[in-house]
């Protein structure tokens, strides 16, 4: 019987274990990706990460919350895996091979659905048990009294099971870590009503509280489901980064002969074949053929580049026009895609490392609350001398008194509101925290192509160029996709000039075009490809070059769109009393000039996104906390290490999925409008969070000394949620008075305003 013989010819490996799912590193060492759906939060990442780095051999343990994935990395062949399954087993996780699907969309809907689903059963249980209590409350007796009583336990205890899950599955992994959360309060409140009321029925007394019990949870699924939902919307942008990485790649050998060969088969200097239209799958430098290819991963620039013999291209960017022949110099986990991955992971997490303000109140209300209800408990066994149906019934009525409705309902309801205040004005909020992070900016990161600007080249003033020419270079434009060819040819019909006819256009990849006209040679394209040469000066502006045969060479030259209100955008934050800086992938000359344009005094040019990220992060360990605004792949890792971060709808898909907010449009003023709205919720949430203590400081002691049962805590409970939802409705003002036309102003910016106004009014 044969053996797979993983870590050694000898050694066997049994089924199952972890040592099946690992694998090289490429590095000398091994890697191991596991999925772990049961991290909730920055406790069990810590809890995680510093149990297994401390296992013998590791190297590196890193946790993605996102899409609960834990990579651990290791040298020694000798090392056990299953050390590390053991390891996460004995902190109360457990682990299986990372597989991203499950990680991700999936996942997601499937925990939103059992929410929904739970909340309706909830509400419908509530309604019910609601009517049958009015009939109670209105003096039923006896026997009557213990058939509502009854019919009320049939609708409560399974809409209890069922819909308690989600509380239940978290208090119980808390406890099982020798932990507390919010949930461990919440499922003793609803478990001990629902036990007390079945034994006050089944006693026949005249109270029970099954209203009370479902009424709790129903309210607390409210907050429960909204706050999933803001989760929803952040997908990682790590899982779409992966879906750029190939599998494979199309090996020339010494014959010629094409063949695919599996990522993990491929070698160094082996040929790679790729054709127009595909993803580049690894590292490499051309050795034969010319194209344009989309370097925008790297530059974040939408004008393609060309390529030729010598040119260096990278894993993730298209081949756009012609036929690659590369000699591979990385692949896999060494592919410059891979360490724009690695860059994502990284800042990712540090962004799941915010606290937000209901996670600081709740690492203090469950033992605050646990000491209250056991205090209740334990004082009115004494005060009653051990009666035990009358201590439980005040002890569960604190329990209730103090459930955190409100407090869970204080920032998704405030988030779903602000949501849809966003929305009405074409910028869509996918992250609930966002709105918390946005509030605290003092510094604004801009890229600039696609995000400043439009990512829309146009072509300039043209100057002394006759109107033949124009005709012509529209001509042979118009057999080209290239965004070069496309700005000429609309700047050209803009003029009200008619394309001339060119005839046998033949597009030279990576060099431009060619046809005839009138019987003459004409050509458009690059430099070199029309014979300019150096004494006409390069600009640091895209350029494209005409010539008719027996005529000079023309040259057009192109700048990229300003976004219509980028200007008064970037005033604006600047009056409110925020440093407003610009990091480009772009040459020096377009950058400087839009930064003088703009009034932007700090800026950097030419930057990869490596230098992005790690200027973010600087700025971060300075203490500042940095909105990031960008559009492409280059600016993912940064849009995930900005303290918030957003994106123009036209953005790579991974650009808007890095970021926390997405505004439609062309309009810049959506940055200003975002953090308007940011403020107001702060403001709110602050507030819901002050009249949720302060309802708690009147009803906690009414409930410890014994003056309100659980029918009376569940109705008080309730009434808190709703003057908490209530306050949170007020931040639709913004939305109505956008719509009526008002200015809204924030910070310095509005008090300014404001002063100068009144100044005006005086004289």
């Amino acid at each position: 019987m044969g053996c797979c013989g993983i870590r050694g010819e000898n050694e066997c490996i049994a089924p199952g274990s972890a040592a099946l799912w690992m694998r090289e590193d490429g590095e000398g060492g091994y890697v191991l990706h596991l999925l772990v759906p049961g991290m909730e939060g920055l406790e069990d990442i810590r809890a995680i990460e510093k149990g297994l780095k401390a296992l013998p051999g590791v190297t590196e343990a890193r946790v993605n919350y996102t899409l609960k994935q834990v990579k651990v990395r290791w040298r020694d062949p000798a090392f056990d895996p299953d050390a590390i399954i053991d390891t996460l087993e004995g902190l109360g996780f457990s682990a299986r091979p990372f597989d991203p699907d499950e990680a991700g969309v999936g996942a997601e809907d499937r925990e939103g659905r059992e929410l929904l689903l739970a909340l309706a059963v909830a509400g419908f249980a509530a309604g019910n048990i609601m009517l049958l209590s009015i009939s109670v409350w209105a003096g039923a007796e006896g026997a009557t009294r213990d058939l509502f009583h009854w019919i009320s336990a049939a609708i409560a205890l399974p809409a209890i099971v069922f819909a308690g899950r989600p509380f239940f599955r978290s208090a119980w992994a808390a406890l099982s870590r020798a932990r507390l959360n919010m949930d461990v309060p919440i499922s003793l409140a609803v478990l001990t009503a629902a036990m007390m009321s079945l034994y006050q029925t089944v006693n026949h007394q005249q109270h029970a509280y099954f209203d009370a019990a479902v009424s709790l949870l129903f309210f607390l699924l409210i907050g429960r489901y909204l706050d999933h939902r803001m989760k929803v919307r952040a997908r990682s942008a790590v899982s779409q980064l992966m879906s750029l990485t190939a599998t494979g790649a199309t090996v020339l050998d010494e014959e010629g002969r094409r063949r695919f060969l599996p990522m993990e088969n491929l070698q160094k200097g082996m040929k790679v074949l790729v054709a127009p239209g595909e993803r580049i799958p690894v590292d490499g430098t051309v050795i034969e053929g010319a194209s344009d290819v989309d370097l925008s991963l790297i530059t974040g620039e939408s004008t393609p580049e060309p390529v030729k013999e010598g040119s260096r291209v990278y894993a993730g960017a298209m081949n756009l026009t012609g036929p690659l022949i590369l000699r591979l110099e990385a692949h896999g986990e060494d592919t410059f895609l891979s360490e724009v991955i690695r860059l994502m992971d990284s800042a990712e997490k540090s962004r799941h490392a915010y606290v937000r303000i209901a996670d600081r109140l709740a690492a203090l209300y469950a033992p605050v609350v646990h000491v209250l209800a056991g205090g209740t408990l334990l004082g009115w066994l004494f005060i009653t001398g051990f009666n035990w149906p009358v201590s439980l019934l005040h002890a569960i009525a604190v329990l209730i008194i103090t459930c955190p409705c409100a407090l869970g309902l204080a920032v998704p309801a405030v988030q779903v509101v602000a949501a849809g205040v966003l929305f009405r004005n074409g910028i869509m909020l996918k992250s609930g925290s966002a709105l918390e992070r946005l509030a605290e900016i003092d510094t604004v990161v801009f890229d600039k192509t696609g995000t400043l600007t439009l990512g829309q080249p146009r072509l300039m003033d043209t100057g002394p160029v006759s109107t033949e020419a124009l005709a012509v270079a529209a001509g042979l434009a118009r057999g080209s996709s290239h965004p070069l060819s496309r700005a000429l040819l609309a700047g050209v019909e803009a003029r009200g000039i008619t394309p001339e006819p060119v005839l046998n256009v033949v597009e030279h990849p990576g060099r431009g075009l060619s046809g005839r006209w009138r019987g003459v040679e004409v050509r458009l394209g690059s430099r070199a490809f029309c014979g300019v040469g150096e004494e006409v000066p390069e600009t640091d502006m895209p350029q494209i070059a005409l010539v008719i045969e027996g005529q000079r060479p023309v040259l057009f030259t192109f700048e990229d769109t300003l976004r219509p209100d980028a200007r008064e955008t970037v005033a604006r934050l600047r009056q409110a009393g925020l440093r407003v800086e610009m990091i480009s992938g772009d040459r020096e000359g377009p950058v400087r000039a839009m930064a003088q344009a703009l009034g932007i005094d700090v800026w950097r040019a030419g930057w990869t996104p490596q230098q992005k990220l790690a200027y973010v992060e600087g700025l971060a360990k300075a203490g500042a906390k940095v909105l990031m605004v960008g559009d492409g792949i280059n600016d993912a890792p940064a849009l995930a290490a900005g303290h918030a971060s957003m994106a123009p709808s036209t953005a790579s898909d991974i650009g808007r999925t890095a970021a926390d907010i997405v505004f439609l449009g062309q309009s810049l003023s959506a940055v200003w409008l975002a953090r308007l709205v940011a403020l107001r919720a702060r403001r709110l949430m602050t507030q819901n969070f002050v009249m949720a203590l302060i309802y708690n400081a009147f009803a906690v002691p009414v409930a410890v000394l014994g003056y309100a049962t659980p029918l009376f805590a569940a109705v008080a409970m309730s009434a808190s949620s709703l003057v908490v939802v209530s306050n949170s409705l007020r931040l639709g003002l913004i939305d109505r008075r956008l719509r009526r036309g008002f200015a809204l102003k924030d910070g310095a910016a509005g008090r300014q305003e404001a002063h100068e106004k009144k100044k005006r009014e005086a004289a």
